[in-house]
């Protein structure tokens, strides 16, 4: 598990932030298939966190980047409409 960088740390807020439908509509499969494997992993784990109550680094890591626990929330929606399993 490595640190949020600047780049992850805006996509997420994108996702959280954003219509899925609108973001489908101009993804390629290479931003599809980055999203899926780095930014879902990310999210899984925060999920992970949130659920389980079993850590805190990605919940620590979103709060001090600014991500709110309902922007990550918002966030892990998007991804799921967008087809990324967050389980």
């Amino acid at each position: 598990m490595s640190q949020l960088s600047l780049e992850e740390i805006e996509f997420i807020k994108i996702l959280a932030t954003s219509d899925a439908t609108v973001l489908q509509a101009g993804m390629n499969d290479s931003t599809r298939k980055r999203l899926d494997e780095q930014i879902g992993s990310i999210l899984r784990e925060y999920y992970h966190e949130n659920t389980t109550l079993i850590g805190n680094k990605r919940i620590k890591e979103f709060e001090k980047a600014g991500i709110s626990e309902d922007y990550g929330k918002a966030a892990i929606a998007c991804a799921r409409r967008l087809g990324i399993d967050i389980s």
